[in-house]
């Protein structure tokens, strides 16, 4: 291989580890959001030895106040900066998208006061039966609040939040959950034009009043997205584009040549390493859950604090089957600060963390000015000329 060249890129999208409101974070209610500064000021600092290695430290250090816990070190072993989100909002879709190359023009719609009849009513009707709910709610309170009506009705609770997403929950017992899956699917055909939501999402749920608790066999289905990606552009080049965890909801399977539908962050990172450790040539994407899915929508900076402490393990164990033109590269999609009264998504800068032999070390990226960047870089990087948006800094980080 010729010294400079890269072969792969491993793409780790840290779900919600955002790092600091944006300049625009008032206009969503997100001034107080710092996701992994106050999610270590919370728990009295966090254990992130690889982090720390990597960057993540001097990161923070470099845009003000630390990391408690996270110092930083005299050489990091990675380019490091971080990313501002160029396309409104704060949802999931639009940051992966936007990572992917597409920066959008107008946010996805939302529903502060639940869906209008016009969303509703064609809904019931394909389906034949009543909702409950349609409103913002949390998920885990809201199958509490009406579990036991949907036990005894059949009918599926619908609800959204803060997002763009119609979220469907239904106990296994009562909607079985290809029936759950099916229902999505008839949402999805009705919520398109103006009533285009980033997603609609099965939340299947199983237990008792007081015990309800919903499984891993979510499911979204996204809307698709308007045009090419950067997952299209390696595909179409000949290379394998391998998602992992809910990448092939988000990208509603476009741009994939293999996936792996996990459905936590420990079995994502099993995954990402199994296909790190054969030979190929491309990109794998992946997606770590836990820390939106399971604490920063609970409140939960304990729980935070713990799955970045256990991801700082599993990524240092995938660092040692890194192959000599391997990438790994490591960001978020947006913020969820386990810390602040809200339980909704917040607008944040997110971290950019690049590795591997051919990565310069220390390489300091500042401050991008889209998550587009990124994914204009990693084409570069790996020979393809495309027009994503975005503007790649190839040239600070390649080495030789």
């Amino acid at each position: 291989m010729i010294r400079g060249s890269v072969k792969r890129i491993i793409l780790l999208i840290l779900d919600s580890v955002g790092i600091g409101a944006m300049p625009d974070a008032h206009l969503y209610g997100d001034v107080a959001s710092d996701t992994l500064r106050n999610t270590a000021k919370a728990v009295g600092g966090l254990n992130l030895p690889f982090f720390t290695l990597l960057g993540l430290g001097n990161m923070a250090e470099a845009f003000g106040e630390p990391v408690s816990g996270v110092s930083s070190v005299p050489m990091p072993l990675a380019a490091y900066g971080r990313m501002a989100e160029k396309s409104p909002g704060k949802d999931t879709t639009t940051g992966h998208w936007e990572i992917a190359g597409i920066v959008m023009n107008q946010p996805f719609p939302t529903y502060p006061h639940g869906f209008p009849p016009e969303v509703i009513k064609p809904f019931e009707k394909a389906i034949g039966t009543s909702t409950l709910g349609n409103k913002p709610a949390s998920g885990t309170e809201i199958i509490e609040e009406l579990g036991e009506d949907h036990l005894r009705t059949g009918y599926p609770i619908v609800y959204t939040s803060a997002d763009s997403v119609f979220q469907i929950a239904a106990h296994e017992e009562i909607i079985p959950v290809p029936r759950l899956y099916e229902i999505c699917g008839i949402a999805r055909s009705i919520l398109t034009g103006e009533h285009g939501v980033g997603r609609v999402i099965a939340r299947p749920f199983v237990g008792s009043k007081g015990s309800f608790v919903r499984t891993e066999r979510r499911k979204d289905f996204s809307i698709k997205p308007p045009r090419k990606t950067l997952l299209d552009c390696v595909k179409e080049a000949g290379m394998d584009v391998i998602g992992v965890g809910k990448i092939e909801d988000i990208f509603a399977f476009q741009g994939l040549t293999q996936s792996d539908h996990t459905g936590n962050s420990k079995d994502t990172m099993n995954s990402v390493t199994k296909f790190a450790r054969e030979d190929g040539r491309g990109l794998i994407i992946a997606n770590l859950i836990d820390f939106d899915m399971l604490y920063g929508h609970r409140n939960d900076p304990q729980g935070y604090a713990r799955a970045l402490e256990e991801a700082d393990g599993m990524i240092k164990e995938l660092e040692g089957y890194l192959q000599e033109g391997d990438v790994l590269a490591i960001t978020a999609d947006h913020g969820c600060d386990p810390t602040t009264p809200g339980t909704d998504h917040s607008r944040e800068y997110v971290p950019l963390l690049m590795y591997g032999k051919q990565i310069k070390p220390g390489t300091f990226l500042g401050t991008r000015s889209s998550f587009a960047d990124l994914g204009c870089t990693i084409a570069d990087l790996l020979g393809i000329k495309t027009d994503l948006a975005g503007t790649s800094f190839k040239s600070k980080v390649l080495t030789g």
